[in-house]
């Protein structure tokens, strides 16, 4: 057989500071509500933490909770909604068959070790081999072991029963980019029916933070939206767990399953980041897509999260392509690897309701197009990595 196939998002799960589901995250974005933030625990930085969660619900063995550490407790939860929301959870006939892509970070670190070195790093002079000897006497031998990204899929294996084939992507927003645009291509190209693509993300560390700080990245002292964050800007992370099912439409209609959206298009790029090149390469994702988009019926989620000069590159190719504009970063924070299936799940609450959000900052501009019926989800990585997808109503 020929010809490259329907791809369809059959199954959304979604766990932010919103809270849990679609269906809590499109009722406070729909009525605008402030976005929620914490901007003491971990002072001076802004981190949107995770709404409260009975983890029982999707992991019920207290002894698969106590080996994950919170990341991969928030991912095999958003996991299971997703699996859940598709129809296909408790049902091996399809859960056999299931592949699955996850996008997930390092792993986490132990601080208390970590503090303990850095300390010690200020009174030597040879700081390259006081690392290298604490590192290896200090950490517990298993810990990057026991902190794989394959484990997040590995997890998702045991407590799910998703058993097909497995990849794992690690590289911050680009790996989650890249994650969706494989599964897709798969399903698309007959190497694939079904497949669980996603990826989770836990903010409220401070080694997050630190990376950040030296970075110079993170938004500290006062919160505010993405696109107003001055011309130093700064991102502030969130709490995130984002998974998604894709399903060819023949597979999805044999089961009877009910469509959220079809991922029509999903390109992704990487440069490097000298000055112009965020938006030519946004300029020629666009370029890739822009016929097939229906002008009077289509509108953009940006996954924009705040940093400076990328976001106001954003800002200038989004301006030119014309057409409505909502960010998610003010929202729900930035999350990374997740970052990029969150708003690809967000945008499917878009085409189901028929309207973009409220707005939420200056960058957020034009009203939503009645009956809306195409989204362009954008991901401009904080280092590296641009994507960009078009998501459609089916009917």
């Amino acid at each position: 057989m020929s010809g490259r196939r329907e791809v369809w998002i059959t199954g959304v799960g979604l766990l932010t500071c919103l809270g849990e589901g679609l269906d809590a995250t499109w009722q406070h974005l729909e009525r605008g509500d402030p976005p929620p933030y914490d901007d003491k625990s971990f002072a001076p930085y802004i981190v949107h933490p995770l709404a409260p969660v009975n983890f029982d619900k999707q992991i019920p063995k207290k002894s698969d909770q106590r080996q994950m550490e919170p990341w991969q407790r928030i991912g095999v939860y958003a996991a299971g909604l997703a699996l859940s929301d598709a129809g296909i959870a408790g049902k091996p006939e399809l859960l056999d068959t299931t592949d699955m892509i996850v996008a997930a970070g390092g792993g986490e670190r132990d601080i208390a070790a970590d503090s303990t070195i850095l300390t010690g790093m200020r009174k030597v002079t040879e700081r390259g081999a006081y690392l290298n000897e604490r590192l290896m006497s200090d950490l517990r031998p298993t810990l990057f072991l026991a902190q794989l990204p394959n484990l997040l899929a590995g997890n998702i294996s045991i407590v799910h029963g998703v058993v097909g084939s497995s990849r794992t992507f690690l590289g911050e927003e680009a790996a989650g980019v890249d994650a969706v645009r494989i599964a897709h291509a798969r399903i698309a190209s007959r190497q694939s029916e079904l497949t669980l693509v996603g990826g989770a993300y836990n903010a409220a560390r401070w080694d997050i933070l630190l990376i950040f700080e030296q970075a110079g990245t993170a938004l500290k002292d006062k919160f505010a939206p993405v696109w107003d964050r001055g011309p130093h800007g700064g991102l502030a992370v969130g709490n995130m767990g984002a998974f998604l099912v894709l399903e060819s439409r023949e597979h999805a209609e044999g089961r009877g399953a009910r469509p959220r959206a079809r991922l029509s298009a999903i390109l992704s790029d990487r440069n490097e980041r000298r000055p112009g090149d965020v938006e030519a390469t946004l300029r020629r994702q666009w370029d890739g897509i822009a016929t097939d988009v229906d002008r009077a019926h289509a509108g953009i989620i940006s996954g924009a999260a705040g940093l400076e000069p990328v976001t106001s590159a954003e800002r200038n190719v989004l301006k030119d392509m014309g057409l409505p504009v909502r960010n998610t970063g003010t929202y729900i924070g930035h999350g990374l690897e997740a970052q990029f299936e969150a708003n690809l799940g967000i945008a499917c609450a878009v085409l189901e309701h028929g309207k973009l959000f409220a707005p939420a900052g200056t960058g957020d501009t034009g009203a939503s197009p009645a009956g809306i019926s195409q989204v362009i989800v954008t991901s401009v990585g904080n280092w590296r990595g641009e994507g960009m997808a078009l998501v459609e109503r089916t009917v």
